[in-house]
């Protein structure tokens, strides 16, 4: 099959799954609306990224990698749910800026990192990976390496793609936050955040 019908299949299939609103898309909304588009920009990055990386594992069939992580799924769960709780907290208690400065470098790497992080914390992703890819006949005698590779490349670009058009529609309405509405908007994320992570945690419960 032509490569470019796996970069499009793959581009298709990243933007499916990152655009469901789930605790990373109110981060990546929630950072806009208050440090500017580049912190959205810098936080889905960081997921379309761990994103990628999962592609990898399921397209070229690291085997050891995927049983590593499927092993310790109920550890990478319960740090997940805990990761959220603390992002859920301190999203609730953060203050507004008092003025639409640029974002600091120390920042926003603190944004890819968390929403990296966060999204590596879900080792179920693989699996579904590799399912989705199995279907696409990624890594089979057909296709071979190259488009194993278009489509993990796909999938980048497609997570990226809704990254960079949530983070660009959010930040024109970002001049109608003042800081009492930002507040609210902190308040929002940081309980909705807790929620996720309590579900998280409670999954794990027999």
């Amino acid at each position: 099959m032509d490569a470019s019908i796996f970069l499009i299949k793959g581009i298709m299939l990243g933007f499916s799954i990152a655009a469901p609103v789930g605790p990373i898309g109110l981060l990546c909304i929630r950072r806009t609306l208050t440090n500017g588009m580049s912190y959205g920009l810098i936080s889905g990055l960081g997921a379309a990224t761990a994103d990628a990386i999962y592609g990898c594992v399921a397209a070229f069939g690291i085997t050891a990698v995927s049983s590593v992580l499927l092993d310790q799924g109920l550890w990478l769960r319960l740090c997940g749910g805990l990761f959220l709780l603390y992002l859920g907290y301190t999203t609730f208690h953060a203050a507004p800026p008092a003025t639409n400065s640029t974002a600091q470098t120390g920042g926003q790497i603190s944004a890819f990192l968390s929403t990296f992080l966060l999204t590596l914390t879900n080792p179920m992703t693989v699996l579904s990976f590799a399912a989705i890819f199995a279907g696409l006949g990624a890594g089979s005698s057909g296709s071979g390496w190259a488009g194993s590779a278009f489509l993990v490349l796909g999938v980048f670009a497609g997570s990226l793609l809704w990254w960079i058009l949530l983070a660009g529609i959010v930040g024109q309405l970002r001049t109608g936050f003042d800081a009492r509405r930002l507040s609210w908007v902190n308040r929002f994320s940081g309980a909705v955040i807790c929620l996720f992570g309590l579900l998280s945690i409670s999954s794990l419960l027999p």
